[in-house]
């Protein structure tokens, strides 16, 4: 473990911010890396988890019914996480995190993302198309609709933990699409 003290960009404190940060070995992510900057002046607080190895791209794919509603699902801050039948797609950006859930955890992460959506819109076609799709979402929990969940990345740290969820390589064209949500610079 790494501990460094330096001044707060926040408050502006001398020598108040702790930067910490650790390594370890966690299974489908490999080698980690957590790091925490917390304030002792002002509570400034942000934590973040890296992936530090980077493994062969994968693309997992599942078709959703009520019999594995319940298969793990590992997204790693790198993962697209799309319902093509839905027009559903999570894109990593700056901020994404990794988690492990399941089928049902990831649709309801999808609903709270649609329900946050119908409260900015202000047409009322956008909010119908959206309201439809929240009861798609419900049809699919229930075991009454049919969809699949597919899980992009191009870093290999994601999975879909299930003997009948489909996987493969991404091609050189299929990771050239996809978003990592780091910022890279070309020369």
């Amino acid at each position: 473990m790494n501990n460094i003290k330096t001044d707060c960009p926040v408050c502006r404190g001398k020598n108040t911010l702790e930067m910490t940060s650790k390594t370890e070995k966690i299974p489908y992510f490999g080698e980690i890396m957590e790091s925490t900057l917390l304030c002792a002046e002002c509570g400034y607080k942000h934590s973040d988890t890296i992936c530090l190895e980077q493994k062969e791209s994968v693309r997992y794919s599942l078709e959703i019914n009520k019999d594995n509603i319940n298969t793990r699902v590992v997204k790693s801050q790198t993962a697209t996480l799309s319902i093509p039948e839905l027009g559903l797609k999570v894109e990593p950006g700056p901020k994404s995190q990794g988690y492990v859930s399941n089928v049902e955890g990831v649709l309801n992460r999808f609903e709270s993302a649609i329900a946050t959506a119908i409260g900015w819109a202000e047409e009322e076609e956008i909010k119908a198309n959206a309201l439809k799709i929240l009861e798609k979402i419900d049809h699919l929990k229930n075991g009454d609709e049919k969809a699949t969940l597919v899980v992009e990345d191009p870093f290999g740290h994601s999975i879909i933990v299930n003997d009948a969820a489909k996987h493969r390589k991404l091609s050189e064209n299929e990771i050239k699409e996809l978003n990592t949500g780091f910022l890279t610079i070309d020369k």
